[in-house]
């Protein structure tokens, strides 16, 4: 007797097969590759050969996995904890890289622009007024500059830069204008000292050097006021020692004196002349300049500080 087809044509509703009787054999295709009906869609088969025949899901396996990575990182955790990695010392040759990236990134201020900076807050500006003519507001007779010795406001300064004047003022860095009086002078030597009336409250001192061990080619900068412009420095070296020099009028001869080539100009009378330390070796006082001109030519002469502290009443260095 014949046995009626597993599928028939008449059987298939809308491309999906009827389920085939219970004692229908499968077709050895099947047997082989079951069809995506045979499993849900998350089940991953059981390995080829297992007697168990069990599926695992793919969240399963997800789950399995993730459980796997945080006891593997666990482990290493806990390793790491018991022998931690020490850090690695510092050498010589560490330290000299990170130096020398440094100075190859960043460019270092000159050694005169240091030594501004120090002296910067002790020079002032010191101008001279003669009363004025019926009653009328003081005239600025000359502009000069001072520099700050005691930070009580003792200022030294050139005395022909307030010699015959009826008001002195003088005007600090950080722009306080005070009155101040002639408490001492040293003619022999150019030189006069002021006390201001007010001080700001950070006021410095200027530091000094003893010119003992100066030497010609040594470098220098001068710091003042020149034409009333400033405060201005220009550079130089020290060009001599012992140096005399004569007024133009011939009222006044200095000696011992410091010979240099910074540029200076009326104004700068009065001013520090100070090492690339920011240390006050001299008070400006003068500029030889053979024409009537009275400009810088290339030669100024500086008082030595050991004469300008003893105006002060300061010991000698």
């Amino acid at each position: 007797m014949s046995r009626p087809a597993l599928y028939s044509s008449s059987r298939l509703r809308a491309g999906r097969p009827q389920q085939a009787p219970a004692d229908a054999l499968p077709p050895p295709s099947a047997a082989a590759a079951p069809t995506a009906t045979s499993q849900s869609e998350d089940a991953t088969p059981a390995r080829s050969g297992s007697p168990s025949g069990i599926v695992i899901s793919r969240r399963q396996m997800h789950g399995l996995v993730a459980t796997l990575a945080l006891l593997t990182a666990l482990v290493v955790a806990s390793a790491w904890m018991r022998h931690p990695t020490a850090p690695r010392a510092i050498t010589q040759e560490d330290i000299d890289a990170a130096v020398l990236r440094t100075l190859q990134t960043t460019v270092p201020p000159s050694a005169a622009a240091r030594a501004i900076e120090a002296i910067g807050p002790s020079v002032v500006r010191v101008a001279g007024f003669s009363r004025g003519k019926n009653g009328k507001e003081d005239v600025e007779r000359g502009v000069g500059t001072g520099v700050v010795v005691v930070d009580k406001g003792i200022i030294l300064t050139n005395l022909h830069v307030v010699t015959g004047a009826d008001r002195i003022t003088v005007t600090f860095h950080d722009g306080l204008e005070t009155s101040a009086t002639i408490t001492g002078a040293q003619p022999e030597n150019d030189l006069a000292v002021l006390r201001a009336h007010k001080v700001p409250d950070d006021l410095q001192a200027a530091p000094l050097r003893s010119t003992h061990g100066l030497r010609p080619g040594d470098h220098v900068v001068a710091v003042g006021f020149p034409f009333g412009i400033g405060p201005s420095a220009s550079a130089g070296v020290v060009s001599g020692l012992e140096r005399e020099f004569t007024s133009p009028e011939g009222k006044r001869q200095l000696s011992n004196l410091i010979q240099f080539d910074a540029a200076a100009n009326p104004g700068n009378s009065g001013g520090p002349l100070i090492t690339l330390d920011g240390e006050v070796v001299g008070i400006v006082t003068a500029i030889l300049n053979p024409t009537p001109a009275r400009t810088f030519i290339g030669i100024g002469f500086a008082v030595p500080i050991e004469n300008a502290a003893s105006a002060v009443g300061m010991s000698p260095f």
